[in-house]
């Protein structure tokens, strides 16, 4: 989405992510960021894109999973009822994610036959998890906080890579939790790759949260494209910087990614995702 020197992006369905990057960085504010989520919530919830159109001032180019869309047409376009959200505000790149959850989704762009598609259950562990602002005294770096992120990517390619895994520490994708029969230990390694290479990162980080958004091209995320990189992202949260909680968010060529079956991520193969990425440039 072009808004002259800005720029937004966004991801939507069950997890909706927007962000505002600015060529005037010293002009961005963390009240400024805060005040632009609250609007693109505001837009999903009413199903107005007017909301969030109003904060360019240039046409306004929207694409979802890759794929430029009619804005007025398109997932923004329909109202939703968001059942829980959370917001991370990047005030050195001027840019926020947000995550949106919303259990009531007809026609959207994440769907029943995506990967472990269960949107109750979604709600359900995350409305378990905190995510309060962390104090500043105990506040991770910039630095650090992208160091555990990078972390855990660069593991996808080295299976003896260092990762800061948090004790405990859980990944969700779509319904199903790593942690969901034990909560007190570390999780989030289950079902990693150690033959894959993620590269186009980008980020969206927020001290103050101890949060980090990556997106990525996940290659061989679809088994039924070989290693075309599929659109996803994964949203960190570090605490004392250790990993603490990790949400996924990616899109299938083909419904279920090419496997069909669904199960909590284990420690044997490669743990698939399926929902939806939708971005505004």
């Amino acid at each position: 989405m072009s808004m002259g020197s800005q720029r937004l992006e966004t991801q939507t369905a069950l997890l909706s992510v927007i962000a505002f990057t600015s060529g005037a960085i010293a002009a961005c504010t963390r009240e400024f960021l805060i005040d632009a989520s609250t609007k693109y919530v505001a837009a999903q919830s009413a199903g107005n894109p007017l909301i969030l159109t109003a904060l360019a001032s240039n046409t306004l180019n929207y694409t979802e999973s890759d794929k430029t869309t009619d804005i007025y047409t398109c997932v923004l376009s329909q109202p939703m009822k968001i059942d829980l959200n959370v917001s991370i505000h990047d005030t050195a790149l001027c840019a926020t994610f947000t995550e949106l959850i919303a259990v009531l989704i007809e026609t959207i762009a994440t769907k029943p036959g995506d990967w472990l598609f269960d949107a109750m259950g979604y709600l359900h562990w995350v409305s378990q998890e905190r995510w309060d602002p962390i104090p500043a005294a105990k506040r991770d770096t910039r630095e650090v906080i992208l160091a555990a992120g990078d972390a855990y990517f660069n593991r996808f390619a080295n299976i003896n890579a260092s990762v800061p895994w948090g004790q405990p520490c859980a990944r969700l994708e779509g319904g199903a939790y790593t942690g969901q029969r034990d909560q007190t230990i570390n999780t989030c390694d289950l079902g990693l790759p150690s033959t894959l290479r993620v590269t186009n990162r980008r980020y969206v980080v927020d001290e103050v949260v101890g949060a980090v958004a990556i997106y990525v091209g996940f290659p061989g995320l679809d088994r039924t494209v070989g290693l075309k990189p599929m659109p996803d992202s994964h949203f960190f949260r570090v605490e004392s910087g250790k990993i603490r909680y990790i949400h996924t968010v990616s899109t299938c060529d083909t419904a279920g990614c090419g496997v069909n079956r669904t199960f909590v991520p284990g420690r044997q193969g490669l743990s698939m995702r399926a929902k939806t990425f939708s971005v505004c440039l």
